[in-house]
């Protein structure tokens, strides 16, 4: 199963945890393991490339786990805000996407939502 855990401060989303594989085939051809991966690497290059904002990611092969936050999502951190709300909206639908895929996948995945400051 993969958990994935969303990282959100005074209602903005800015960032996630993503840990193991899905179990949904096998290693190498798990279309559901592959589907997350590309969202994630669409988010990534997205937040990077067109909104122009310096992302953290983590990705552990070995434990697999991917880690991503983004300052730029929260008001203490960026002061333009188009871009915050571009930043925030883009996690946003990250976690609206996966939480819609667990109807058909609730055996694979789990989605969360914490609370927490940014740098905790």
């Amino acid at each position: 199963m993969t958990r994935i855990t969303f990282f959100r401060s005074d209602g903005i989303f800015y960032g996630f945890e993503e840990k193991g594989h899905t179990g949904y085939g096998e290693e190498g051809g798990d279309v559901l393991c592959a589907a997350i991966s590309a969202m994630t690497m669409f988010l990534i290059n997205t937040v990077e490339v067109a909104y122009a904002s310096r992302i953290e990611y983590e990705i552990d092969d070995n434990t697999t786990t991917v880690r991503v936050k983004c300052k730029s999502a929260l008001p203490e951190f960026e002061e333009d805000d188009m871009k915050r709300y571009a930043v925030s909206g883009i996690f946003l639908g990250y976690y609206q996407q996966l939480t819609d895929m667990l109807e058909e996948y609730e055996d694979y995945l789990d989605v969360k939502v914490v609370n927490r400051d940014y740098d905790e």
